[in-house]
């Protein structure tokens, strides 16, 4: 099939490219993993709001009374996520992960505080660990108006759902770029063979960051003349990602599992250069190993994927990251904003010539 065939695709398997070796979930999204849901809320005003919040709920259950394993990794820490140090000392995610913008960071945790207290059940706690990562998207939103609200992000969480995750410019991906191009919210997914369970791998990224655009191996940045002239502006900005497995991984193992979403940012010509924020926030939903709130034992028992089994996991993790990105990159339309800033989405013609021929 001739790149000529094709026109602006919203997912990079439209347009005739696989990634990877794996097969992908029935929708290829992070919403794979059973249980697990994502609301957005996109807020595009005027001629200077772009942005908004996706909020990603590993179960719909009350989270707080049950926790998930979970870990976090540091790529590069130029960035404001909120409710590190807690998950690093104890291992679990008590609430909801909310993805907004830099300085929509609090009132992000004050909506998650505010949620976490009046579910049924939580009426004694006085400590809630909100956990919110963010993006920079002030180049096409007015992100010093703090256009988010708390209703905002409370809308988010309600609208959590199950299926097919919108992509591009919605959510905390509204107003965020990537390799100079319009970046945005992607989701992808990877099954791990059946002699190793057969888990799924789901990852859902928020891309606003720079460095020299690959595919496949291939250097695109010379063929979209998006070469860096200032390695300091043309390659800074961060991704936040978020890798789920309904795989039983302990903590330790996520946070092994975080680090190789870094190898997918890397193909996709991401360098996590100085003033990027990349993370990545792992979680377990295997239902045999959540942690109740109110322990009814001394001891607690747990199960995780053994070491020598770990590999697909690894290799799951690269390839969705790497799709996601790419998904992010595809769905993304050019968008004008703040003060007249216009960023154009993906030239995919280009890029399908460049990949596939004529």
């Amino acid at each position: 099939m001739s790149y000529n065939s094709f026109s602006q695709q919203k997912r990079i398997r439209e347009a005739g490219i696989s990634l990877g070796v794996l097969q992908p979930g029935k929708m290829n999204a992070i919403t794979d993993v059973p249980g697990v849901e994502v609301g957005q809320v996109t807020r595009i005003l005027g001629d200077s709001i772009r942005t908004g919040v996706t909020a990603i709920l590993p179960h719909s259950g009350n989270l707080f009374q049950q926790k998930v394993p979970a870990a976090i990794y540091i790529g590069n820490g130029f960035g404001k996520l909120a409710g590190y140090s807690q998950v690093e000392e104890l291992g679990t995610l008590e609430t909801p992960i909310v993805l907004t913008n830099t300085l929509s960071v609090p009132v992000a945790m004050e909506a998650l505080i505010d949620y976490t207290l009046r579910q049924e059940g939580n009426e004694e706690v006085r400590s809630v660990n909100a956990v919110v990562g963010e993006t920079n998207d002030g180049r096409l939103n007015d992100i010093r108006g703090r256009h988010i609200q708390k209703a905002h992000v409370l809308e988010a969480i309600s609208k959590a759902a199950s299926g097919p995750v919108a992509e591009g410019n919605v959510g905390a991906g509204t107003g965020t770029v990537a390799f100079g191009f319009k970046g945005g919210i992607g989701t992808a997914s990877r099954i791990v063979p059946k002699k190793v369970g057969g888990y799924t791998v789901g990852v859902l990224v928020q891309a606003n960051f720079g460095g020299i655009l690959t595919l496949n191996g291939k250097n695109l940045a010379q063929a979209l003349d998006r070469i860096p002239n200032s390695y300091k502006q043309d390659t800074d900005g961060s991704c936040m990602m978020i890798v789920i497995t309904d795989a039983p991984l302990d903590t330790r193992n996520l946070k092994r599992l975080a680090k190789r979403c870094m190898l997918g940012l890397a193909r996709t010509g991401g360098i996590a250069s100085n003033g990027s924020g990349d993370y990545v926030i792992a979680l377990s939903t295997a239902k045999e190993n959540t942690v109740a709130y109110s322990p009814d034992s001394l001891l607690s028992t747990s199960y995780t994927i053994h070491n020598d089994y770990m590999s697909p996991f690894f290799l799951a993790a690269i390839e969705a990251t790497e799709e996601a990105i790419w998904n992010a990159l595809f769905a993304a339309e050019s968008m004008t904003g703040f003060k007249g800033a216009r960023v154009e989405a993906l030239p995919q013609d280009v890029v399908l010539k460049s990949i596939l021929g004529e």
